[in-house]
């Protein structure tokens, strides 16, 4: 049973995160909130509970490794870097400026704290299994994490990296699968359904998992099942809601890569800062 004070904390850090990735996005004028939203407690999960990293020694070698295969999603994992304290908090709202080392693709060049360069579909998960390869190779006890998007998936070389992860028995690597169920042009099985993610997680070779995205608990017990869990990786599929925090935003598609104006930025902010009292009152 989780501690409820451990419990309140992740609760407010993932609002205050929220509040990062409206803030970015806002001031870009441009971005994606809608899957930052829906991810943001799996990352502050997985920042501020699980992951074995060192703000002062961003590349330590023996450190747990994070991929954001949804690239696209930078606005979320920024905000997670910047409260663990990687970079200053103060950059976020420099976020998509010429002169600001956030880009809208997190870049592992430019910002301390981030493992891998993302923004081409596909390709994040791969490098995550090579890094998981090279950790097997290396005798290291670091742990892989990946975070890939349901639409995502409908990108073929994923699946090449899927079945590369099972032959390769890759139990240090945990991926989770944001399945809240848009993508930029509308449901995903319009688009092109992935479905049933499951049986086909399942049918690749994979431990699967499902859980509530948004629940804390069952996704750091998620987490430590994947990680006793011998011969094979582990996919967590997430039930989360986009634009989640927001309620204007939330299973609305159209939020996939739109800021919100002022007045909606507004509105934002008051409702998660009401989320923040409440849980301060907790």
């Amino acid at each position: 049973m989780m501690d409820e004070k451990l419990l309140i904390n992740l609760k407010k850090q993932s609002t205050i995160i929220r509040k990062h990735v409206i803030e970015a996005v806002y001031h870009a004028k441009s971005g994606h909130p809608g899957g930052s939203l829906s991810s943001a407690d799996i990352l502050t999960a997985l920042y501020f509970h699980v992951m074995n990293v060192d703000v002062k020694n961003p590349n330590w070698e023996d450190r747990d490794r994070f991929v954001l295969s949804k690239g696209h999603c930078s606005p979320v994992l920024y905000g997670a870097l910047a409260e663990k304290g990687f970079f200053n908090k103060e950059e976020i709202v420099k976020f998509r400026q010429a002169d600001s080392f956030l880009e809208g693709h997190p870049s592992m060049r430019y910002v301390p704290g981030v493992d891998m360069s993302t923004g081409s579909l596909g390709q994040g998960i791969s490098t995550a299994v090579g890094m998981a390869i090279a950790g097997k190779l290396d005798k290291k006890n670091y742990n892989v994490y990946a975070l890939l998007g349901d639409g995502e998936i409908q990108e073929g070389q994923v699946w090449e990296a899927l079945m590369s992860a099972a032959h390769y028995k890759l139990d240090n690597l945990i991926a989770f699968l944001d399945h809240n169920g848009l993508q930029i042009d509308g449901n995903i099985t319009d688009v092109m359904s992935p479905e049933p993610v499951v049986d086909k997680f399942r049918a690749f070779g994979w431990n699967v998992i499902t859980i509530d995205g948004h629940d804390f608990v069952q996704i750091i017990e998620a987490i430590n099942e994947g990680k006793k869990t011998e011969g094979k990786p582990t996919m967590i599929v997430a039930e989360t809601i986009k634009g989640k925090g927001v309620s204007f935003m939330e299973n609305e598609a159209g939020w996939h890569g739109s800021p919100p104006n002022e007045e909606q930025r507004n509105k934002a902010i008051s409702e998660l800062d009401e989320i923040l009292t409440k849980l301060e009152v907790e």
